[in-house]
């Protein structure tokens, strides 16, 4: 059996689809993140089995850039959620709606 890019594609869309169904789903901030997280895997293994089949290195400098986004998306996102976790461990994204000032 021969593995084709559609697989990639199916493969992307199923990342997509779960972590948006838990983004929806679950009222964890930490668990949301790592829904978005998934997401952007999801899409950046699209964009690069695109790449490949149109052999053009554009998906993957799009892919380049998006992981650098996320990573500085955890840095600042895992932070806050961090602290404000110890601070109130019950905490849920609903609780964190109060933060807007």
């Amino acid at each position: 059996m021969d593995v084709t890019t559609g697989w990639y594609l199916v493969l992307g869309a199923l990342l997509f689809v779960i972590g948006g169904t838990g983004l929806l789903i679950r009222r964890n901030p930490l668990v949301m993140l790592m829904c978005v997280e998934l997401m952007l895997n999801g899409v950046n293994l699209s964009l690069v089995a695109f790449a490949q089949r149109l052999d053009d290195i554009g998906g993957q400098t799009v892919v380049f850039f998006v992981l650098v986004v996320a990573a500085a998306e955890v840095v600042v996102g895992l932070g806050l959620v961090v602290a404000i976790l110890r601070r109130r461990p019950d905490t849920t994204a609903d609780d964190l709606s109060t933060l807007r000032g």
